[in-house]
């Protein structure tokens, strides 16, 4: 996917998830207990905030204190902030990031527009109304995305997140596929890693991209998926994933 899609889809995902989320403001979000509908958009609006304050000093920065706020106000705040720090730069222009690998606003693109489409999934769980679509190449974008910088990059660097899951694992081997794009994930206690495809698996996990893109996020119920192999290969992957979509 290039940026000009990635945005395409942050202003759509954006746009529903307002609108959903103002039909229910007080409603529980079954994904994210024990927040309700307010609770999610204030933390949306908290990233949002957040990741442009970021760019715009190129530097980490303090989470801001939105309490005491209109939550959908300061949203809608944050992601013109979002979209002024986009508008006014390349996608290829360096700036800190929390993936050393990529340290341009191209990273932030791309985040941003896989965090929106997660949490417009939430507000709709929460409202009780039909879910939108998730487009196939922003789901399959967003297993990639998933397995190697939040499970296998942070399996390294944010260890602390997993709560001593990763000490159980014996490097079991899952292959996760969706259409013709696949992922192998060696399970190892020491640091999860992804590696060639087509290599030999213990178990495999299979769905289309958006019913796998929710599986991996938690977004979709457990039995949601195919699996093949070995059951405690895949209960394993299942298991570490949730420290790193927490």
């Amino acid at each position: 996917m290039d940026s000009q899609r990635y945005l395409d889809c942050f202003a759509s995902d954006f746009a529903r998830l307002r609108t959903v989320a103002a039909s229910a403001p007080d409603a529980e979000v079954p994904t994210c207990p024990p927040w309700t509908m307010t609770d999610l958009v204030r933390h949306v609006a908290q990233v949002y905030s957040h990741k442009a304050a970021t760019m715009e000093h190129d530097a980490r920065q303090p989470q801001p204190d939105l309490t005491g706020e209109d939550p959908p106000a300061a949203l809608d705040r944050g992601y013109d902030k979002l979209l002024a720090q986009f508008g006014h730069r390349q996608p290829s222009d360096v700036t800190v990031t929390w993936f050393p690998p990529d340290q341009t606003v191209a990273f932030w693109i791309r985040r941003m527009a896989q965090e929106t489409v997660i949490h417009r999934v939430d507000a709709e769980l929460a409202a009780g109304v039909e879910s939108a679509p998730i487009p196939r190449d922003l789901a399959v974008d967003g297993v990639d995305e998933v397995l190697e910088r939040f499970l296998a990059f942070a399996s390294h660097h944010f260890r602390e997140d997993f709560a001593g899951a990763l000490d159980d694992l014996t490097g079991q081997r899952v292959r996760v596929e969706t259409g013709d794009s696949a992922w192998l994930v060696n399970l190892d206690s020491k640091v999860i890693t992804l590696e060639a495809a087509d290599g030999p698996a213990d178990a495999t996990v299979r769905a289309d991209p958006e019913t796998l893109l929710r599986w991996l996020w938690r977004r979709a119920a457990e039995d949601s998926v195919t699996t093949e192999g070995d059951q405690s290969a895949v209960d394993a992957l299942y298991t570490v994933l949730k420290g790193a979509t927490q």
